[in-house]
């Protein structure tokens, strides 16, 4: 009896030792542990991004006046992004969303005062982003927005944008109001409905699709201070410029990529001379939205757009590690210390600087789940 005890632990440890080898110890081609039980995006068909730009939150100068203090100028764009896997009955797999969020600051004197700020999304911030304190149901933005992609999973674009709302408050912005959502959910969800309906309009076919990321990366340092006109110096108006990079990538079991959708999302507010902002109706497109009204293929050496370099850069990618694509070789393009690729396959199809792409990719790969 005791010998057969002894033979029924021992195989019941054996069991677990299997177990636990199969759970894990799986290394990726870069050498990181890989979890095969956290296989997210598996089953995806199709890879999306979407993107929404909003200036709404922009800010005009306003002198001091009896009781109210003086506001400096603010341009702030809000680039809301969405990552989605869909599956071949159109359902979603995985879905991943954020939002950058970016300040440019101007003084009294229409001078930019934050060119050295550290830019991170919402998601990046976590914590950082302080909604917790302001929030009725005690959740960060990032906790909410985890509720809102796990809701949309399993769910077909026409259910997902379907979701029942209510107007929050006054501003005529809406907050879920179905009982799985209302007790995780109080930030308006306009912004990210939208953003995932773009990222169905614009999918692309993957397969072998396991892992999902989503990568950002923004800049200010395009943004222009005032200066009054000077000899033959014209007047240079106020500018706040976001450039927001952004990448959609799908990984394979071995860590390649099997798709990539890369944009950029280059935004300006405009001031005129008394710090008032001057184009808050513009239509605010990305460069693949633009396409040839970008404008890049009339000063191209090799006369193509944006978007089309970029569809040779994507191409390039797919079937490549991450290391392969960090590691491409380039060469600098002029004084600006920007780097173009130095590869044969590309160099008479992409001129466009790519520090930026590679870095998003990057990112994406380094977020995947």
């Amino acid at each position: 009896m005791r010998m057969k005890k002894v033979l029924s632990l021992v195989l019941v440890l054996s069991l677990v030792a299997l177990m636990l080898v199969g759970c894990g110890g799986e290394k990726d081609p870069n050498g990181e542990d890989q979890d095969p039980g956290n296989v997210v995006a598996e089953g995806a068909v199709k890879l999306g991004l979407g993107v929404v730009n909003s200036i709404d939150k922009s800010k005009d100068y306003a002198p001091a006046e009896g009781d109210k203090a003086e506001v400096l100028p603010v341009g702030q764009v809000d680039t809301t992004m969405a990552a989605v896997a869909i599956d071949a009955d159109g359902k979603v797999v995985d879905v991943i969303i954020d939002t950058q969020q970016t300040k440019v600051n101007f003084d009294a004197d229409l001078k930019v005062t934050n060119r050295d700020a550290e830019l991170k999304s919402k998601k990046e911030l976590k914590d950082g982003y302080g909604m917790k304190a302001a929030s009725t149901i005690d959740k960060e933005w990032y906790e909410q927005i985890e509720a809102l992609e796990q809701w949309m999973v399993g769910k077909t674009l026409a259910e997902i944008k379907g979701l029942k709302t209510k107007e929050r408050d006054a501003s005529h912005k809406h907050v879920p109001d179905v009982p799985e959502l209302t007790s995780s959910v109080t930030i308006t969800v306009e912004a990210y409905l939208e953003a995932v309906e773009k990222a169905f309009a614009n999918a692309i076919d993957v397969e072998g699709a396991v892992k999902l990321g989503l990568g950002n990366k923004a800049s200010i340092a395009k943004s222009k201070d005032y200066a009054p006109a000077e000899g033959d110096k014209a007047e240079v108006l106020p500018l706040a410029q976001v450039d927001t990079t952004i990448a959609a990538t799908a990984f394979d079991a071995d860590g390649k990529v099997v798709g990539t959708i890369i944009d950029n999302a280059q935004m300006r507010v405009n001031f005129d001379a008394e710090g008032k902002v001057t184009n808050r109706d513009a239509e605010l497109k990305t460069k693949k939205e633009l396409k040839d009204g970008y404008g890049m293929k009339a000063a191209s050496t090799i006369g193509k757009e944006w978007y089309e370099q970029m569809a040779e850069l994507e191409k390039w990618m797919v079937g490549k590690t991450i290391s392969e694509i960090t590691g491409l070789k380039v060469k600098e393009r002029d004084a600006s210390h920007k780097h173009v690729p130095d590869v044969p396959e590309l160099t008479s199809l992409v001129t466009i600087t790519v520090e930026d792409y590679l870095a998003v990719v990057k990112e994406a790969f380094d977020t995947a789940r």
